[in-house]
């Protein structure tokens, strides 16, 4: 009898610590997941934000098997990444919230002959497109609106008191002069675009700064990005008024409003340099107009001024713009993009290729392809024709998603909220359907 109770106190007593351990083992199981989580979180490189996955996973991998954490990594000769601007770094187009600005501000430092030059600089006098007729049906060309244009400047340089006059801004907007200047500068720049070639139209828009120094348009520059951040996406529609026909006839002109700064992009160049990465914008926007969006901390990407290259004209003595193209740069689109990463970049890197690119345009086809050495390139959707540019390397990223070599990934994102989205579809402004590929 006494040896069954001593069995039975004894049996008790590691029952008893049995139960205690697992009790104890089932509470530590918590601890040990939320530390494994925060390990996880730890290891994450990059913020996910609403990058694709697949994009997400390969941009990661590239940043640490680039970046100062790698065996490879070598301080003389730093990996770098390329980046375009507009409708890339930003959503929408910074150069033409820019030149809208102008426009609706009357910031311009030109005379009328001046002005008459610099929308002339090197623009075919072929009639523009059939898509460009005005509102008659007839075609246009630079020199039926070159001279409505003129026409109207010269009544508001007389007028305006930031020119030459004493009315106020919101006096002289009444008038139909500035109504008609400014629906057809407009209209202007949409024509000589979708007509002409890149090198021809590209540049154009630049030339309005002829007069300023290259402070006065970061200036202006500056002033078009804080007013853009908060304006609606929208589609908005200027018409020149039926009373001032004159000699292009009555234009209409269609565009969109507002840009939006991309918390993913912020992150993405933050990362990068916390990685011992660097980072360059090549734009083929005038490069004083992307300096203050590209640098000032308050817009969020903080690179440095010398980091940023983009379409250059040339400069009196006095650092005055003059409307003509500083061939000492390559024009910073298409193949000049390529040519300007490999004179003023790459030198600086041991003459190495960059790890990654980002682009959105048929401008950017050429720097996307053209080094053997990239390992990622990142193509943002705007749904662009897969026949031709860089369409085909839309494709190309459709075409490879599944294989582990890919190199080219597309992202998605809601233009009318100007957001990124998780996916590579894009929702277009004004639609509500996600397209992989342009139909």
């Amino acid at each position: 009898m006494k040896k069954h109770r001593l069995f039975f106190v004894c049996g008790l007593a590691l029952f008893m610590v049995g139960c205690q351990a697992s009790q104890s083992s089932k509470t530590t199981e918590p601890s040990k997941a939320k530390q494994e989580t925060s390990v996880s979180k730890e290891d994450q490189v990059l913020n996910r934000g609403q990058w694709e996955d697949k994009l997400y996973k390969k941009l990661s991998n590239v940043i640490k098997d680039n970046g100062k954490s790698s065996s490879k990594y070598d301080e003389s000769a730093k990996p770098y990444a390329v980046f375009d601007w507009d409708n890339t770094t930003v959503i929408n187009d910074i150069g033409e919230a820019t030149f809208t600005y102008q426009i609706e501000n009357l910031e311009f430092k030109m005379t009328p002959e001046e002005l008459d030059k610099a929308i002339r600089t090197n623009i075919p006098e072929d009639n523009f497109k059939e898509d460009h007729n005005n509102k008659q049906g007839n075609p246009v060309n630079i020199d039926k609106i070159a001279k409505d244009i003129v026409s109207d400047y010269t009544v508001l340089y007389n007028e305006y008191k930031g020119f030459k006059g004493t009315k106020s801004l919101d006096e002289v907007k009444q008038l139909d002069e500035y109504k008609d200047f400014s629906a057809k500068l407009r209209y202007l720049y949409e024509a000589i675009g979708g007509t002409f070639s890149s090198d021809i139209s590209y540049p154009w828009v630049t030339y309005l700064f002829t007069g300023m120094t290259s402070e006065e348009v970061q200036a202006l520059s500056e002033k078009s990005i804080e007013r853009a951040l908060k304006e609606d996406l929208v589609y908005e529609t200027w018409v020149s008024p039926e009373s001032l026909k004159g000699e292009a006839g009555q234009v209409e002109i269609k565009f969109k409003r507002g840009v939006r700064a991309v918390k993913e992009m912020q992150n993405l160049y933050k990362t990068l340099q916390d990685n011992g990465i660097d980072v360059y914008v090549v734009s083929a926007s005038f490069r004083d107009v992307v300096v203050p969006f590209a640098t000032k901390e308050k817009f969020g990407y903080n690179i440095t001024e010398d980091h940023v290259y983009g379409m250059e004209l040339v400069k009196n003595d006095s650092g005055v713009i003059q409307s003509e193209y500083n061939n000492d740069y390559f024009q910073t689109q298409g193949e000049g993009k390529t040519k300007t990463i490999k004179k003023f970049i790459a030198d600086k890197h041991g003459n190495q290729d960059p790890i990654l690119i980002a682009g959105d345009s048929n401008g950017d086809y050429a720097m996307l392809k053209d080094f053997e050495g990239l390992q990622m390139g990142i193509i943002f959707n705007l749904l662009r024709d897969p026949s031709k540019g860089i369409g085909l390397l839309s494709q190309t990223a459709v075409d490879t998603y599944d294989s582990k070599d890919a190199k080219y990934f597309l992202q998605g994102r809601d233009e009318n909220k100007g957001v990124l989205v998780k996916s590579r579809e894009t929702i277009k402004l004004g639609t509500d359907e996600a397209q992989l590929i342009k139909k």
